[in-house]
């Protein structure tokens, strides 16, 4: 028992000091080569948080277990919207820039859209599919990629010590980006163990421990990000976990492992996927995102009203 706490506690602070180091060396990039943060939270912040998803939906599919990836997916899109994003919003609320959140929201939505499209039609999710979803992938890096260049050009003139700063930089994204994934590993694993060991339910300990487990590198940057006064940053990277959610952790798991839409419960007679997942996942990112693309901004009461959506979605899946 003791072996687990000490290894518990070493994860959180890989997890606490690699965020830091992770925040700073993406912040450090961004101003640079003058590039919005939410434009870098959307695509290098988010393809380094998004790792632990990856890897859970890549071993999976190996080993013939395809639908994992399913439940990984939209349970992390909505653990990412309605709990980390809505946290950062309850107690820091702020403006964001509608400019650089277009791509990634046009990119969820038409992606959102396809995956829907096909659960409720065919319910199978076939290798076609998931070679689509790799498709969207690739256009979302590319048109990510294009509005980087398009984006002033950092100075001339740099003395070398700048130069020396810039490799600074992306090995504190690199290192942090490690740190917060092995001390996600050891959090979650361990955790697991200290909950079995104090007779929790193996039902509890997939809910809490393994489900948000793959999401703690985006709850430590969105907590760290908030702290060094960076909400864009933060911002950006829930937005750009959930397109890479869909695109990337679905098509590949998908086009290693095709595999049917799983019923684990139902409601109302229905698959709760279908009626409750699904619906759900699109109705968070829609409140998290409309008021930014319309308003440029978001309030407390947005945060309050995701926290609220999270907690009966718990519960209800408790109840099921």
């Amino acid at each position: 028992m003791l072996i687990p706490v000490l290894l518990f506690i070493v994860g959180l602070l890989c997890l606490i000091k690699g965020g830091d180091w992770f925040v700073d060396g993406a912040t450090g990039i961004a101003r640079r080569f003058h590039v919005p943060e939410l434009l870098i939270g959307a695509t290098v912040v988010s393809i380094g948080t998004t790792l632990p998803e990856v890897m859970v939906s890549t071993t999976s599919a190996f080993t013939g277990h395809g639908e994992i990836a399913y439940g990984n997916a939209i349970g992390s899109i909505i653990c990412n919207a309605s709990l980390i994003a809505a946290l950062t919003i309850a107690v820091k609320p702020g403006k964001v820039d509608p400019k650089s959140l277009r791509t990634p929201v046009l990119f969820f939505f038409v992606a959102a859209a396809f995956y829907a499209g096909v659960a409720y039609t065919t319910g199978y999710f076939s290798r076609p599919v998931g070679l689509i979803l790799l498709a969207m992938f690739v256009a979302y890096i590319i048109c990510n990629v294009m509005a980087m260049k398009n984006a002033p050009a950092p100075e001339e003139e740099e003395e070398p010590e700048e130069n020396a700063s810039f490799a600074k930089e992306l090995g504190l994204l690199a290192v942090g980006a490690v740190l917060i994934a092995v001390g996600a590993n050891l959090l979650v694993d361990n955790g697991t163990l200290i909950a079995q060991a104090l007779g929790v339910p193996e039902s509890v300990i997939a809910l809490t421990f393994v489900a948000l487990g793959t999401s703690l590198p985006e709850l430590v940057t969105a907590i760290t990000s908030l702290i060094k006064g960076h909400s864009d940053l933060s911002l950006g990277n829930v937005v750009g976990a959930n397109v890479f959610n869909l695109v990337l952790v679905s098509g590949v798991s998908v086009a290693l492992a095709p595999f049917t839409v799983p019923q684990s419960a139902t409601i109302f007679g229905m698959n709760s996927s279908l009626v409750l997942e699904i619906p759900v996942m699109i109705a968070v990112m829609v409140l998290l995102t409309a008021p930014a693309l319309v308003k440029g901004k978001l309030s407390r009461v947005q945060g309050v009203a995701l926290l609220v959506i999270y907690a009966v979605f718990c519960g209800i899946q408790f109840t099921l």
